[in-house]
């Protein structure tokens, strides 16, 4: 039994805690807001992919967290990973690990360079996406629509990802695929292109408040989109010499459907009553989450590979006159790196070592 403390309280963290709990070990959650975890008085109760009753118990502080945890796993939305590193980073200590569900815009650098500060070094796992989907329904309740069959990683220092691998896999199976460096991971996550997407093709829902089939509106005409922005993104990959999963290979591995076309898959998913539904406001993390934290990344790596990553770099451009917001200016962790300062050789030595190098001295 491993003791995890979970930086967050919505679907995602709820998600996680009851699979935890689920195979055996002990789980705190951490509310940022205060708020969150109000309503697990009587446990946390998960449905769907995952039934049971579960009693994971409440900190009630980031130092309260981290005190005692073998693994500290942060699973908030990308706009608060800044805020909660900046909370938890203080109270780590020697012989803990952390993991990052799933990674955004080099969290894992801000928190590897934090921690050098206080003369200290962990293992900070960062995930190409979630271990699983589902949504919050209640004060205690989590719905569980798919646990993933595999999950991307990569370790900062690189030379601890065997350490951190066979970790994870005590916590959650056999389900990792370990990626060649954090630049990997950073081009792994489909979701903010996919929600691209689905936000674009299906706004005027959003914002009515309709309730929608996800799956089911992604259109032949939205798929291509998809399919196109992954694309772009496989160019990047390849012209640094990474090696990501594909949109199939994420449809296929995530969702248990045989390959075909996005909006064949994604029928698919319709047909079976798993394809879940779409965001019922304006208000929604494909846009406010996923423009800033998941488009704008892609497009800072395609400038310094020299490939343009131009579709996403629509994406930002056209939520931001939709929304009457700079997207490109939201991001917190990309500002407080410096990133688009920096050079690609920079980049790749800290996406191995989490750290920048240091200036030479004029």
């Amino acid at each position: 039994m491993t003791k995890i403390g979970i930086a967050g309280a919505g679907s995602i963290a709820f998600g996680t805690a009851a699979l935890l709990c689920h195979r055996g070990h002990e789980v705190a959650l951490w509310s940022p807001s205060g708020q969150g975890t109000t309503g697990l008085g009587e446990g946390l109760t998960a449905t769907g992919a995952l039934e049971g009753v579960f009693h994971p118990s409440v900190a009630d502080s980031a130092q309260a967290l981290c005190d005692g945890a073998e693994v500290l796993l942060i699973a908030v939305p990308a706009y608060g990973h800044k805020a909660v590193i900046d909370a938890l980073a203080p109270h780590l200590a020697e012989g803990q690990q952390v993991i990052i569900s799933s990674h955004a815009s080099f969290g894992a650098v801000y928190l590897a360079e934090a921690l050098a500060a206080r003369g200290l070094s962990l293992p900070i796992t960062a995930w190409g996406t979630t271990a699983l989907t589902g949504r919050r329904t209640g004060p205690g309740a989590v719905s569980v629509n798919t646990i993933r069959a595999r999950v991307d990683m990569a370790t900062v220092p690189d030379s601890a990802q065997p350490q951190a691998l066979e970790l994870q896999q005590a916590l959650f199976g056999d389900v990792f695929a370990a990626r060649d460096g954090l630049l990997a991971i950073a081009l792994s996550n489909l979701n903010p292109q996919n929600h691209m997407g689905i936000a674009l093709g299906n706004m005027t829902r959003m914002e009515h408040g309709e309730t929608w089939s996800q799956s089911g509106n992604v259109t032949p005409n939205v798929g291509r989109l998809m399919e196109e922005l992954d694309a772009e993104r496989l160019a990047i990959a390849e012209t640094l010499g990474l090696k990501v999963k594909s949109i199939f290979e994420h449809y296929q591995q995530s969702y248990h459907v045989p390959v075909a076309s996005i909006a064949e898959m994604n029928a698919e998913l319709h047909a079976r009553g798993t394809g879940g539904q779409g965001p019922a406001t304006a208000d929604s993390r494909y846009v406010t989450e996923d423009v800033p934290y998941g488009l704008l990344p892609t497009v800072v790596l395609g400038q310094l590979a020299g490939h343009p990553a131009r579709l996403h770099d629509a994406g930002v451009a056209i939520f931001s006159a939709m929304y009457g917001r700079d997207f490109a200016q939201e991001n917190e962790l990309l500002t407080a790196l410096d990133l688009t300062a920096r050079s690609l050789d920079d980049l790749r030595i800290a996406s191995r070592s989490g750290r920048f190098p240091v200036p030479a001295q004029a």
